[in-house]
């Protein structure tokens, strides 16, 4: 899943991106929040880390923006302000979650997770799917009782797909979820992803939606 991080602190910011890479996450970075706004405007992301002291447009002004846009993604706002009238202050602006600095990367984490099952209407880790059982915070992916192997392309394409069941997603969504600023697209790479998914955990899981893309059936 793609998430944007917002921070301008080079040291906070590459400890972030490494922990969430690690995780599992495909992640763009903005140093500031002027390049926040563009992220937001042209990019679809699974959640949003958002500093509230930054250069150029301040994270409140981010979040107001994307908020009063009727972009409903998950916010967990970061700052080293830890009063009660800034935390307040910040949820109220439309942020699901707050964590003040300094900070555990591991809590950092977890609590994105609790976000995006909250978005996903999920109370538990685990994703059950017909004979699938997926633990996106293991990363790990059974059928039966059988352990599977996924390369992290494979993994990141099965989760979106499972996460909007019955929701085709298209080719260029997928990238998207996949790839992040930095990182080149290759040819084909989605159709050969499918395929070895398809290979793995069988041929039935994944439909292909004609002229759309691809779509796991609402289980």
């Amino acid at each position: 899943m793609r998430v944007l991080l917002v921070e301008d602190d080079d040291l906070i910011g590459c400890g972030i991106e490494a922990g969430l890479r690690q995780a599992g996450f495909t992640v763009d970075w903005a140093r500031d929040g002027h390049k926040a706004n563009l992220a937001l405007d042209t990019t679809a992301y699974a959640l949003v880390i958002l500093d509230l002291g930054l250069p150029r447009v301040s994270g409140m002004e981010v979040l107001m923006r994307l908020r009063d846009a009727g972009n409903h993604v998950p916010v967990l706002v970061l700052t080293a302000k830890g009063t009660v009238v800034d935390r307040v202050s910040g949820l109220e602006a439309g942020a699901d979650d707050y964590l003040g600095k300094p900070f555990d990367l591991t809590e950092l984490i977890a609590r994105c997770r609790a976000l995006l099952r909250r978005a996903q209407g999920r109370s538990v880790e685990l994703i059950r799917y017909q004979d699938l059982t997926v633990n996106p915070a293991a990363q790990t992916v059974e059928v039966g009782n059988t352990r599977v192997s996924l390369t992290s392309r494979e993994w990141a394409i099965l989760l979106q797909l499972l996460t909007n069941q019955g929701i085709p997603q298209s080719r260029s969504r997928l990238e998207e979820s996949l790839y992040g600023w930095q990182e080149e697209i290759e040819s084909n790479a989605i159709e050969v992803h499918v395929s070895n998914l398809r290979k793995k955990l069988g041929a039935g899981l994944i439909k292909t939606v004609r002229n759309i893309g691809y779509v796991v059936e609402k289980g």
